[in-house]
């Protein structure tokens, strides 16, 4: 029951595909629910099975990497912030269930090095910077690139968008 419970808990309405930020695509029970009942949730679905869709924010505030969901929120806010200021950028708010959604660079798919998937910059728990890029690419996925955090983004942005 408490899978059910869980997948409820991170259902987004319908409109919510058409998001053009993060902060539009808040609208699920994790986003607005008090989070120690969120918390308290996560950990009993995860108690069935290691791995359940859920927002990077999420994984990250359940293992002690980041203090709270409002922090997780100001990383997406301020990546939001920078990127949609910039020519080319487009925020993605289908991502997996649970997710938060994705930023892609629209100009390095296609173009003169003809690939298929265009830059994509996501948020992640896996690192303490929280952004991951993947370069534009044709094949398979290649290893995300680990950014330090905001001012590592807005440092290599140029690189990053170079690919056309």
């Amino acid at each position: 029951m408490v899978e059910l419970e869980w997948s409820r808990a991170i259902e987004l309405p319908l409109d919510a595909r058409a998001a053009t930020s993060p902060a539009e695509l808040r609208t699920a029970w994790v986003h607005r629910a008090a989070e120690d009942r969120v918390l308290a949730l996560y950990r009993a679905a995860r108690s069935h099975d290691e791995v359940v869709p859920s927002p990077w924010w999420l994984r990250a505030v359940a293992a002690g990497l980041l203090p709270s969901r409002e922090d997780g929120f100001r990383v997406e806010d301020r990546i939001d912030a920078l990127l949609c200021r910039r020519p080319g950028w487009e925020f993605v708010p289908w991502a997996a269930d649970g997710e938060s959604g994705y930023w892609e660079f629209m100009p390095s798919e296609g173009g003169r090095t003809g690939h298929r998937i265009p830059t994509t910059i996501v948020t992640t728990d896996r690192h303490p910077g929280w952004i991951d890029v993947l370069p534009a690419h044709s094949g398979p996925t290649p290893e995300p690139i680990a950014v330090p955090g905001l001012a590592g983004l807005r440092a290599r942005l140029g690189e990053f968008e170079a690919v056309r």
